[in-house]
């Protein structure tokens, strides 16, 4: 393991930087902008900016909103106004733009990967460590160096080591480690006489490979989250004409797709995107009188939720293909879960290039392909898992103890403070690990704040206060929807806004008058730091 590695007998010279950030997708660009005026150092593994827009990628990925709602506040896409959604490389060209306009590609070395952290500072005592632990948390910079941090350069053996006083760990929750199902023995992927990849595997092939791979093979896709129906349109478009096989999908949990941002005529951000959609549901934070005013409103709160369904079995082929949740559309809201369905993607399943199998939670392989827990079973030649990424397993990869046992509580949840420190890892903060509507906007409203907390021109509460903020955040999580697990706060995120706005001296209400603050949605433009 990385962790065994040891020092060189010469280290190398100081990079010169009190700290570091690790990742240059779009949250570790966003704190590097924001930090910039300490020249931190960038470690990316990679050979350019982007994350997981670079390494997570098929060649049909498109974002799932308009430029306008994924944009930082002070750098807008120079085509705004267009409605389309661009293509994974648009995003990439914008996030590069970025980098260089702001300066900050500079502080970026790339192809220099983390694979450990060594924690050098004060020793943490056992009672630090308590559920009821109070105190304060410490200055971000301390004045020493309290982490190493040993990179690994172009692949190669050796590992350099690092010392930097503040570290921000922005390399996400997806991407680099694949999460894959457990298989009984002699029943995993060793046993297929086929090919067996994950989406992360898939995402490396150039064009002619992968439409090598798909073409004319019967194809499974094991998963029905955007990043499986969007390989699933991939697979049926590489199997037109003669001989073209229909693609698999296999499906398990069933989740709200949708076609388009308007339900019946209405935009989409009127019933979850304004201030006034959102005082419908519970918040942290809230009072006895506004706890009680949510429940009485439940009633609409589901009428909503219903209203918006009713126009998805209108307007998708739900009940024909059997793909209509069980589950209320807003608890896939509530938990940063609802995909844009591509145009045509029904149209081939129309076709017969797309077909769907429901599955229970056990399915195994055998030589010709998979086999279900009924005894049926499904031929394939190619068998492709969208199954996810293991973003703590990642963490805990190059965290050291005690921290690396902190990383999750009970619930399953990152307990961070405002989404960016953990109350209990000294001298470290994590950018990029909760979600909401526009991530984008997520991470640079939290830089933001980061860099103004290293500035030292607010305080953060004690440690127990914060622990128990994170804890009301979870609860609410918990409440909201059966998959609250992905840490998202999407049903409350410009109270949660609010209350960073506040922390910083900014007043809250970012809009010109009361009629916008109340039906406009929220976006980065909100929060020019002139404002």
């Amino acid at each position: 393991m990385a962790s065994n590695q040891q020092h060189q007998n010469h280290p190398p010279p100081p990079l010169g930087s009190r700290i570091a950030i690790i990742g240059a997708g779009v949250s570790g660009l966003a704190a590097a902008k924001q930090l910039r005026h300490y020249e931190p150092v960038v470690f990316e593994a990679s050979d350019c900016v982007g994350g997981v827009w670079k390494s997570c990628s098929y060649e049909s990925t498109k974002l799932q909103s308009s430029r306008a709602d994924y944009e930082f506040a002070d750098f807008p896409w120079p085509n705004r106004d267009d409605q389309s959604f661009p293509t994974y490389v648009e995003v990439l060209e914008y996030l590069e733009s970025y980098g260089k306009h702001f300066d900050v590609l500079k502080f970026v070395k790339f192809n220099s990967k983390v694979v450990d952290l060594r924690f050098i500072g004060e020793p943490p005592t056992a009672a630090d460590f308590g559920s009821n632990r109070p105190g304060e948390y410490g200055s971000l910079l301390p004045g020493q160096q309290v982490w190493e941090v040993a990179v690994q350069t172009n692949n190669s053996d050796s590992i350099e080591w690092h010392s930097f006083e503040f570290v921000v760990v922005c390399t996400g929750k997806y991407g680099d480690i694949p999460k894959t199902p457990v298989f009984p023995n002699n029943k995993g992927p060793e046993t297929f006489k086929g090919q067996v990849l994950h989406s992360i595997d898939y995402c490396k092939l150039d064009k002619e490979a992968a439409s090598q791979l798909l073409k004319g093979k019967k194809v499974a896709v094991v998963g029905f989250k955007k990043s499986a129906i969007d390989l699933a349109l991939e697979c049926a478009m590489a199997n037109q004409g003669p001989g073209g096989q229909p693609c698999t999908m296999l499906v398990r949990t069933l989740h709200w797709t949708v076609p388009h941002y308007w339900v019946w005529g209405l935009p989409f951000f009127l019933f979850y995107s304004t201030r006034f959609s959102q005082f419908f549901h519970r918040r942290p934070n809230e009072s006895l009188l506004r706890t009680l005013f949510c429940l009485l409103l439940s009633p609409m709160r589901r009428g909503l939720s219903k209203f918006i369904e009713s126009y998805l079995l209108w307007k998708l082929p739900l009940l024909k293909y059997g793909l209509k949740p069980d589950h209320p559309f807003e608890e896939d809201y509530a938990s940063c879960q609802m995909a844009i369905m591509p145009e045509n993607f029904f149209a081939e399943a129309d076709k017969g290039k797309i077909v769907f199998k429901r599955i229970s939670s056990k399915w195994w392989f055998y030589e010709g392909g998979i086999e279900f827990e009924d005894s049926t079973r499904l031929e394939a030649d190619v068998v492709i898992l969208t199954t996810g990424y293991d973003g703590k397993k990642k963490l805990k990869a190059i965290l050291p103890e005690p921290f690396r046992s902190l990383l999750e509580l009970p619930s399953g949840l990152l307990p961070l403070y405002r989404g960016t420190i953990h109350p209990l890892i000294p001298n470290m903060a994590f950018v990029g690990y909760i979600e909401s509507v526009a991530n984008l906007h997520t991470s640079e409203l939290r830089s933001i704040w980061l860099s103004r907390l290293v500035d030292n021109k607010f305080k953060l509460p004690s440690v127990e206060e914060m622990l128990e903020q994170t804890s009301k955040e979870m609860e609410i999580m918990r409440q909201s929807t059966r998959f609250f697990k992905r840490h998202c706060i999407s049903t409350f995120s410009i109270n949660h806004s609010d209350e960073i706005c506040e922390e910083m001296g900014w007043n809250a209400w970012r809009k010109k008058n009361w009629l916008l603050e109340a039906f406009s949605p929220y976006s980065s433009q909100d929060y020019e730091q002139n404002k």
